[in-house]
């Protein structure tokens, strides 16, 4: 009888399996995935013939899912927006079923969206489940002839292990297609200066940034309160989207001769 004990306890487990939970860090992923690069090629079909782009951009919604909901909502009710960037942070931890609950709020939107990864977006395995929902860290695409550089600049998460920002990745990205953009919007999480960027690099990525094609503006997230900067005094603001408690997004309007913004308050 002794000697039975152990196989009917392992038995026993492996029958009641399905009582357990995964681990929250589990790159199980169920539901929509891959969705940046999806959303992308509707972006450019959509908007390739336009002179005239609306552009919603946010961040940090960590944590505040109904905030979240409601600025959905008022994105849909206004019926003139082309797309929206969110800026990073979707999680606090980095869960698997974090990114999930907020992808799930977010496929609400009645246009499409891409995601930039945050630095609490890397926390545990955040990574791999970015990757497998949203798709490379670094990515761009082309809307009525304005490139956006969405970028991983969350060098305080990779210790250093790996180029972030990846300034191989932008020197290709001023070249590539050029001859189907003319202006570009550079997007990101952490901004030059912050504590998540590498500060080391910070005059190199000014020098490199400038040398994108009609460059517009920098848009950032992270700091949770919207603001509009010269970082560098060299002309190209940056602008800082609120995070998702303080029940405001950032629209921008992008026309032939430039572009302007307004605070959308929900």
């Amino acid at each position: 009888m002794k000697r039975l004990l152990p196989y009917l306890l392992s038995m026993l487990l492996l029958a009641s399996c399905s009582a357990f939970d995964y681990h929250p860090y589990d790159v199980n992923i169920s539901g929509a995935t891959g969705i940046n690069a999806r959303n992308i090629a509707l972006i450019e079909a959509a908007c390739k013939d336009k002179d005239t782009l609306r552009v919603a951009f946010t961040g940090d919604t960590q944590g505040w899912m109904d905030d979240t909901r409601d600025m959905i909502s008022d994105i849909n009710k206004r019926g003139n927006v082309d797309f929206v960037v969110h800026g990073g942070d979707m999680t606090d931890f980095g869960l698997t079923k974090e990114f999930q609950w907020q992808r799930d709020i977010m496929q609400k939107l009645d246009v499409p969206y891409v995601v930039i990864i945050g630095n609490h977006d890397c926390l545990g395995t955040g990574v791999s489940s970015y990757e497998k929902i949203f798709g490379a860290l670094n990515f761009s695409f082309i809307a009525a002839r304005v490139k956006f550089v969405c970028l991983n600049t969350n060098s305080m998460e990779f210790d250093y292990s790996e180029p972030v920002p990846d300034f191989t990745f932008l020197e290709t990205e001023e070249k590539s297609d050029s001859a189907l953009f003319s202006r570009t919007v550079l997007c990101m999480h952490a901004g030059p200066y912050s504590d998540e960027f590498n500060n080391n690099v910070v005059n190199p990525f000014e020098n490199e940034v400038l040398r994108f094609p009609g460059l517009l503006f920098c848009t950032m997230a992270h700091d949770h309160h919207f603001a509009e900067q010269e970082l560098y005094k060299d002309g190209v603001k940056y602008f800082t989207s609120d995070c998702a408690k303080e029940r405001r997004y950032t629209l921008f309007t992008i026309t032939p001769s430039g572009y302007s913004y307004e605070l959308i308050t929900y």
